[in-house]
């Protein structure tokens, strides 16, 4: 009963914070507590059974009844679940007894602060592992009442209280595994177990591979195959939500699918069978949710996981070698009764399929769709349904597929482009039915080139953002476009003018259809312009002919200044407009005095100013579409029911409305992606340093007209000098302009201090100034390491030249030594030479010329020695000098070097003497 213990003190704590004091109890707890004591200590089989089920019925109703139930109801009915096994009745009733009290009751008007007494109870029977050790067990019964009450039960615990319970059945011995086995039971426990497990394998990892391993992927299947696939019911779309949860981010099991069972059985459940017009709202959803578990498995596993592009690719090349774009363009392309949504994410699905793979590339290219004699490549039908389409969802999926098509497939843009060539007057405003039958260089330049009655500027804009792809990267296709001439209107019988030139027209004429028609326009073209523009900015980038030939009309830079001023204009639009003027410096190869770079900074400057200019860039970075640009949207899943399933679907376009409430059109920000935005960030940076550069520094060469430098023919000297002064002197004044223009360049860059562009300028020149310290420091580091090894150097040869001086004197003092003792020793013969003389008569030799003769040979070779000795020490006295200077120089106090020198040398004579 240790069971029933922990629940008795743990409901004891519960009730005080809920009921406060005992007096606070209502008619429902009385009548509450006298059911469970009936259903406790009952004599009477029948009399208990009776309590149950009242109490069932009154916790079904009643939320103080759920509370009073939480308060002291549990350890009563666990008991009879533990105890009771036999009774087959009371298990039920005390099953779906806890089922009530679990289960929220709504009211009209609910208080946030008020108690849920269904969430207390859920935390209450989850917080002990045995609980829920006790349900699983209850599974094994033969009664399908209890298993399916079970069931029940488990469910509402996880919607509750997911990760707890998580964590219980993990414990548990087999608790997964008992699970996993009533999928083969009868259908009511089979669909309740499918919808446990869809909500136990939410993000739990370690959940998921063990119920992959009892064989979920086969049981999942052959429910779905029974259920009818895609034609079948909510248990279809369980299943498959199911199958998501099991290989989202995981790549092991992704791997064992595609390895075991393989994706055959996933991608027939896109195969439409028996009338193919017919979508119901659950036939939609599920094929919405099938197409969900093909994209999981195109994104591949985790970030984090080393083999994730290979498992991606794998995925990929498996997935097409199944035949899969055959029924996605069936879903995306030809079945038109479809919905827009299963269409839209058909699309998006094939656009995922073939990025960055060759050999899918291919497969798409090479498709044709429709029935003789009507065939038409597939690549033409996704072309049709971006110029057609009503449905901006299902223009913006069909353009993502051209994206990723021409992303990396310079052999595929140059197959599109190649197909560009202008039709006569005649065929470009030829009736759609004959679409089938032109190319899909046509079919662009068609939807490109709308006639002037029709003014189909929504058509263009669509055909433009497709050209923006096939240009994209590749500036051979550049070139080729470049050179696209269009014939002009009849009616103007003007002459013919290249594409770029149309394209801007189109810009400008979108603008004064929105000024025009007001609010209408407004909304319809809202996209036109910034689509045009983002085509321009692609075009233009590192191609100077699409620069030059942009030039080549003068009014298309002076409405490009205005729209970078235009206060009506959209944060995107000026800023798109500000990007394409700063390509038209950078990419500027022209030598022609107004078109060239200089003159180009030089209009921005006067009818712009540099700070205004650069402010465009730093408003368009902060706007919606660029902040918050992302690579992939996440997909949440869809709600069970049909009816809020299909509600989901059909406001999406609403909510994304909702959530741009900007100027811009919020189309916007799924085509300026997150590649497009860090293209175009890329740009500015180069924009911003360049225009810098040409605006502070002159024009490196100036042209000079040969016959001002020469003398004409009859000028005299002095009129060929008075014309070369002249000339200086109007070169001066241009220099003094340039001097003058930096001065302006220099105050303009004080201001723009404050600014995020000045930060940033900042930013980099503190990083110029650390490197530059940086390394200086890395200099002086290494010239004091050589200082102090040179100076280490210079002090072991400072200390043997000390000691060498010191040997020197020591021998000095020896020879001085050995000197006086010879001079003793002459004194003493000279002593004993008088006493002889004075002592005997006897002759003897003259002792005074042998000893002069003795101190002239001794005073002979101790001058020899002296001189030795002398010129040693001058030597050594010029390399102490030497040595003491370079101590000097490095600082060291010579003095103090040499103080203890002379006194070790003075003491060396008086311990000879006490020796």
């Amino acid at each position: 009963m240790d069971l029933m213990a922990g629940y008795k003190n743990r409901v004891q704590g519960m009730v005080g914070l809920v009921f406060g004091n005992e007096h606070s109890s209502s008619s429902e707890d009385s009548y509450v507590e006298r059911l469970l004591d009936r259903i406790s200590n009952g004599v009477l089989a029948e009399d208990r059974r009776n309590a149950i089920a009242e109490l069932q019925s009154i916790v079904a109703e009643s939320r103080a009844a759920q509370l009073a139930f939480g308060a002291m109801g549990f350890p009563v009915l666990l008991s009879v679940l533990k105890e009771e096994r036999d009774d087959v009745e009371m298990v039920r009733g005390a099953l779906e007894t806890l089922v009530s009290a679990l289960t929220p009751i709504g009211h009209a008007k609910e208080s946030n602060n008020e108690v849920q007494p269904a969430l207390m109870n859920t935390d209450l029977l989850s917080r002990e592992v045995e609980s829920i050790s006790l349900l699983i067990s209850l599974l094994s019964e033969e009664d399908f009442y209890i298993r399916y009450y079970t069931l029940q039960l488990l469910t509402t615990l996880l919607t509750n209280s997911p990760n707890r319970l998580q964590e219980a059945i993990l414990t548990i011995p087999r608790g997964i595994t008992r699970l996993m086995d009533m999928l083969m039971d009868r259908e009511v426990i089979r669909n309740e177990a499918l919808l446990l497990l869809t909500y136990l394998t939410r993000e739990a990892e370690e959940i998921q591979k063990i119920v992959v391993f009892e064989g979920a992927f086969e049981k999942i299947f052959s429910i779905i195959k029974e259920e009818g696939g895609s034609e079948g019911g909510v248990v279809v779309q369980d299943c498959l939500e199911l199958l998501n949860n099991l290989i989202h981010n995981n790549s092991s099991n992704q791997v064992l699918l595609r390895e075991t069972i393989g994706f055959d059985h996933l991608i027939s459940i896109l195969k439409l069978r028996g009338n193919s017009y017919s979508f119901t709202q659950q036939k939609t959803i599920n094929l919405l949710s099938a197409l969900e578990t093909i994209n999981l498995l195109i994104v591949g596993g985790p970030e984090t996981d080393p083999g994730k592009d290979n498992n991606r690719l794998t995925n990929k090349t498996v997935l097409v070698q199944k035949k899969i774009l055959d029924h996605l363009l069936m879903l995306g392309v030809e079945s038109q009764w479809a919905p827009v949504a299963v269409r839209c994410m058909a699309l998006r699905c094939i656009g995922d399929l073939i990025a960055s793979h060759p050999k899918n590339l291919d497969a798409l290219a090479s498709k044709v769709l429709g029935e003789e004699p009507q065939l038409e490549p597939a690549l033409n039908s996704i072309l049709r349904i971006i110029l057609r389409t009503s449905s901006m969802q299902e223009f913006v999926a069909a353009d993502y597929v051209f994206k990723c098509f021409c992303e990396k497939n310079s052999d595929g843009q140059t197959m599109l482009a190649s197909t560009l060539i202008p039709q006569p007057q005649a065929m470009t405003h030829s009736l759609h039915e004959e679409d089938v039958n032109m190319s899909f260089g046509s079919m662009l330049l068609h939807g490109l080139t709308p006639s002037e009655n029709d003014g189909d500027l929504e058509t263009c804009c669509r055909a433009a953002s497709v050209l923006s792809h096939l240009l994209k990267d590749n500036v051979h296709c550049k070139e080729r476009v470049l050179q696209i001439q269009l014939e002009a209107p009849a009616a103007t019988f003007g002459a013919a003018e290249p594409l770029l030139h149309r394209m801007v027209k189109y810009l400008a004429l979108a603008s004064s259809m929105k000024s025009k028609d007001g609010k209408s326009s407004a909304v319809g073209n809202a996209f036109v312009q910034p689509l045009i523009l983002k085509l321009l900015v692609t075009w233009l980038s590192d191609c100077p002919n699409a620069v030059q030939c942009f030039l080549d009309s003068r009014p298309h830079l002076t409405y490009l200044l205005e729209l970078v001023s235009d206060s009506n204009a959209t944060v995107c639009m000026r800023g798109l407009a500000a990007i394409i003027l700063g390509e038209c410096v950078i990419y500027n190869k022209t030598g022609d005095g107004g078109k060239d770079a200089f003159s180009i900074v030089d209009a921005i400057s006067e009818k712009v100013g540099l700070t205004s200019f650069f402010l465009k860039f730093d408003e368009m970075q902060k706007s919606k579409i660029f902040s918050s640009a992302k690579s992939a949207q996440s997909r949440k899943s869809l709600a069970r029911s049909p009816t809020a399933s299909m509600a989901e679907i059909q406001d999406v376009e609403e909510n994304e409305a909702n959530d741009h409430k900007t100027d811009d059109h919020p189309m916007l920000a799924s085509m300026f992606d997150a590649q497009c935005v860090q293209f175009i960030r890329k740009l500015e940076a180069t924009i911003r340093e360049s225009i810098i550069d040409v605006y502070s520094h002159p024009k490196s060469k100036v042209a000079v007209v040969p016959a001002e430098l020469e003398q004409k023919s009859g000028e005299s000297d002095g009129d060929y000098i008075s014309r070369l002064k002249s000339f200086v002197e109007k070169q001066c004044s241009e220099i003094q302009d340039l001097l003058s223009r930096n001065a302006t360049l220099a105050e303009d860059l004080a201001k723009m201090g404050t600014d995020g562009s000045s930060q940033t300028d900042h930013r980099a020149s503190e990083r110029v100034q650390v490197e530059t310290l940086r390394r200086d420091l890395q200099e002086m580091s290494q010239r004091l390491e050589m200082l102090k090894a040179e100076k280490a150097k210079i002090e072991s040869e400072a200390s043997m030249y000390r000691n060498l001086a010191g040997k020197v004197e020591a021998d000095l003092k020896s020879l001085s030594d050995a000197y006086n003792s010879l001079e003793q020793a002459n004194f003493h013969l000279e002593k004993e030479v008088k006493s002889l003389n004075s002592g005997g008569a006897m002759s003897i030799p003259d002792i005074e010329a042998i000893n002069a003769e003795a101190k002239e040979e001794a005073q002979k070779e101790s001058d020899a020695e002296l001189n030795d000795l002398l010129v040693c020490l001058g030597q050594e006295q010029s390399k102490v000098e030497r040595l003491s200077a370079r101590l000097l120089e490095l600082g060291e106090d010579v003095d103090k070097l040499l103080e203890g020198i002379g006194e070790d040398d003075m003491g060396l004579p008086d311990d000879e003497e006490e020796d």
